[in-house]
């Protein structure tokens, strides 16, 4: 049976894709347990304690006790990834970084199908830089960047599933399946990027066609090795129920494009 790529109606549902695909995740780690933080930000004070119980966060009005994944991404510098448990369309991710005293906040919401507009995607990212209390921050502040711009880069999730990734412009990315079931499959979708450290990027994502969205976080300092931690949140295919996995991928970059002036990719401004 040929797959009829144009026919956005057949592709896979969120939850249909997550078999397997975690393959190449990274197990997580226990290195923050019995630890606590509060981060300094623009838009307030937030807290994280890494209990025997689980994590207790409180972001503004959003907060709770819940389960946790702790991934190491480099020395001192760490991704958290949660759901939370009694708001199942919200999800949290944390870039923490001790060395440098820094810390990025996500907060992914999902919009119920009813709820959207027009030109809405379903997950809406919220993305809030601070500083770890009792610290002296070093180096550059977490904040969005233009690196990736020109770039593609192939990612590899198990055995199965594999895609690349074109990395357009501020707000623009491509990607296209080159194995596993969505084999065929291209789009171009929102997204954002975050600089963690030189050569570490968080890069998110917000599908159109495919109500999830994604919080990525990879290492690009050595490009024939790319290493990668991240998380899918979306609707089933029912589109009532909160479907949220975390993942890994093996990156290496296949190209960079270069584009002379005055064509350089248009800058996005979020204001």
């Amino acid at each position: 049976m040929t797959l009829n790529v144009s026919d956005t109606s057949t592709w896979l549902p969120l939850d249909g894709l997550a078999p397997g695909f975690d393959a190449n995740k990274a197990s997580p780690v226990t290195d923050l347990n019995g630890q606590s933080y509060q981060i300094d930000s623009a838009q307030g004070i937030q807290n994280f304690e890494f209990t025997t119980e689980g994590l207790r966060w409180q972001a503004g009005e959003q907060g709770g006790l819940d389960e946790h994944e702790v991934f190491a991404v480099a020395p001192e510098l760490y991704y958290v990834q949660w759901q939370q448990h009694d708001a199942l369309q919200f999800s949290g991710s944390l870039l923490l970084d001790l060395e440098t005293g820094r810390a990025l906040f996500v907060a992914a919401r999902l919009v119920y199908p009813d709820q959207t507009v027009a030109g809405q995607t379903a997950v809406d990212h919220k993305f809030v830089p601070g500083v770890i209390s009792g610290r002296q921050p070093s180096g550059a502040e977490i904040a969005p960047s233009r690196a990736l711009i020109g770039r593609r880069v192939q990612w590899v999730y198990s055995e199965t599933h594999a895609y690349e990734h074109i990395y357009l412009s501020e707000q623009w990315y491509t990607w296209q399946c080159l194995a596993g079931p969505e084999r065929g499959l291209a789009d171009t979708d929102q997204n954002t990027v975050y600089e963690i450290r030189p050569g570490i990027y968080l890069f998110s994502w917000r599908e159109k066609v495919i109500p999830c969205g994604s919080i990525t976080v990879a290492d690009h300092r050595d490009v024939n090795n790319i290493r990668s931690h991240g998380a899918l949140f979306g609707w089933d295919e029912s589109g009532t129920v909160a479907v949220h996995f975390s993942f890994g991928a093996y990156g290496k970059l296949i190209s960079v494009t270069s584009h002379p002036e005055p064509y350089e990719p248009a800058q996005w401004d979020a204001s």
